[in-house]
């Protein structure tokens, strides 16, 4: 077979190959498929309360004080801003927010992401308010099948293609609102120590923490050097 030939059924091949590509709605371009699109993930605000009664002195009713801790890993885990609390009005307001803002110390929530408050009594009800904003992920239901299975000449994806991935990404993301816009760094616990890294980095320095004698000749010290 000549050159001339070989190029020319090559040239054919890939002709033929082009022709088999799948046409899109105007019959010209393959149409790519957005799962983000065709199932895209909402998300959402969920104001969450809870209502604890205050026995005075510094403590709570033992079933309060389970819902207590419950509340703040909730908030830990999935609060967005600060931890509210308002107590009712009355001669122990003061006591109570106090002791309020010292156990939510104690159990990890950051002292300047807790505000304290009072409101006024309503039908008796003398019990403590605590309420934050934590936001939740939502998609629609799967199950589209308005589209026959065998309906291919078009080579486009049934309408529930990606709708479990998005399910999946809805129910494992940590924090919902990562999905709509990226966290600042300087939100971060470490965001200090990742700029004193960051300089040392950028200054050709050794960029881990000095040890000191002891921290040297421990077992295992060495790991990770």
């Amino acid at each position: 077979m000549s050159k001339d030939v070989f190029r020319l059924a090559a040239f054919s091949a890939l002709l033929l190959a082009g022709s088999c590509a799948a046409p899109g709605p105007d019959n010209n371009a393959v149409t790519t498929v957005d799962p983000d699109r065709l199932h895209p993930i909402t998300v959402q605000p969920d104001y969450r309360v809870a209502k604890v009664s205050y026995l005075g002195g510094g403590s709570l009713a033992p079933e309060d004080s389970a819902k207590l801790d419950r509340v703040v890993q909730d908030y830990l885990g999935r609060g967005d801003g600060s931890l509210s609390v308002s107590v009712p009005e009355g001669p122990d307001s003061s006591e109570a927010n106090a002791y309020f803002g010292e156990s939510l110390t104690q159990m990890g929530v950051p002292r300047a992401k807790i505000l304290v408050g009072t409101h006024p009594v309503a039908d008796g009800d003398r019990r403590v308010e605590i309420s934050f904003v934590a936001y939740i992920a939502h998609t629609e239901p799967c199950g589209d099948w308005s589209r026959e299975a065998n309906d291919t000449e078009d080579n486009q994806p049934m309408p529930n293609f990606g709708c479990a991935v998005q399910h999946n990404i809805a129910a494992m993301v940590d924090n919902p609102r990562d999905l709509e816009e990226s966290r600042r760094l300087d939100d971060a616990p470490d965001a200090s120590r990742r700029a004193a890294v960051m300089g040392h980095y950028e200054k050709g320095e050794v960029t881990q923490a000095a040890k000191n004698s002891a921290e040297q000749n421990a077992p295992g010290a060495s790991i990770g050097n």
